[in-house]
């Protein structure tokens, strides 16, 4: 079977998977404790967790939220919310399967958090729908991986002396199917000033960014590349074929190799944006923390 990254998640195979990724190692689940600090939930009654999964952000969303808050985890994958279902019973927690848009009322969220998935979303859609539910004084906050930010980290490792898991696996399926990957730079998808035109397009203005980083090892790429859609080389491989070039690549590394400094690096632009009338709304994806707040005169977080 072929998994897709972008709409192989409604899938068991890979919520089984990526629920069992995000409690043996802690990528994610610190990414969601960092978001939901610069959320500020303290005095929060309504909060959205976007695109929520297997509710790894919702527990930490849980963790500061008021005894009275309403956590609503929205994703379009019920076999990621069936998992998050069995994981989490929270009684403030609510699991529902729909889009922002369709299921939250107008100004009347004072949070929603999105962590390392806005990549999978119509961006342009998803802020607007971000903005219509805030209310005022709302923020939105969510993270952007390294690698679709075109941001690397100043303490970012140096490359492996030898080649790298990445590198290795491209080399096996070269040779033993012919599969070859472009080899042409990629342009970031979601840089910086994309992301506050896209914002400000919404009536969302950029308060604060910066990077961060995450040090990842040998070990936990090999487990997240487990994952099937994001089970490597991409093409028309099966999942079964991707595994055993993943066998074959990881026998070749060392397991505690900290060949790199995961995509979670942010850029501090050295700036902010705000006004006295609204709080902050943090955007941060993945290792890109950005804080936005709504403009005077724009219905939503004003």
């Amino acid at each position: 079977m072929e998994y897709d990254a972008l709409s192989g998640w409604d899938d068991d195979t890979t919520a089984e998977t990526y629920a069992a990724f995000t409690r043996a190692y802690p990528i994610y689940s610190a990414s969601s404790r960092d978001l939901a600090a610069r959320a500020g939930l303290t005095r929060s009654r309504v909060i959205v967790d976007l695109c929520g999964g297997t509710g790894t952000t919702a527990e930490a969303i849980l963790a500061l939220a008021p005894p009275d808050a309403r956590i609503v985890s929205l994703d379009s994958s019920a076999a990621m919310q069936r998992i998050g279902r069995r994981l989490l019973t929270d009684p403030r927690l609510n699991w529902v399967n729909a889009p922002l848009a369709d299921h939250v009322p107008a100004r009347s969220v004072d949070a929603v958090v999105c962590n390392s998935a806005v990549w999978k979303t119509d961006v342009a859609a998803m802020v607007t729908a971000v903005r219509r539910v805030l209310r005022p004084g709302g923020r939105f906050v969510f993270n952007v991986g390294g690698a679709f930010a075109g941001v690397t980290h100043p303490d970012a490792l140096p490359p492996p002396t030898g080649p790298s898991l990445g590198a290795l696996i491209e080399e096996i399926a070269a040779r033993d199917y012919g599969i070859v990957q472009p080899t042409a730079a990629v342009a970031p998808k979601l840089p910086l000033p994309v992301i506050t035109g896209l914002l400000a397009d919404a009536g969302l203005h950029v308060v604060a960014a910066e990077v961060t980083g995450q040090h990842t090892t040998t070990a936990e790429r090999v487990a997240w590349l487990f994952i099937p859609v994001f089970a490597h080389p991409e093409g028309a491989l099966s999942y079964e074929q991707k595994m055993a070039i993943l066998a074959e690549a990881t026998a070749q590394t060392k397991p505690d190799d900290g060949d790199e400094l995961a995509c979670d690096r942010r850029r501090s632009p050295g700036r902010m944006y705000d006004t006295e009338r609204a709080r902050p709304c943090l955007v941060y994806d993945g290792i890109f923390p950005v804080r936005a707040t709504g403009a005077s005169g724009v219905g939503g977080a004003t």
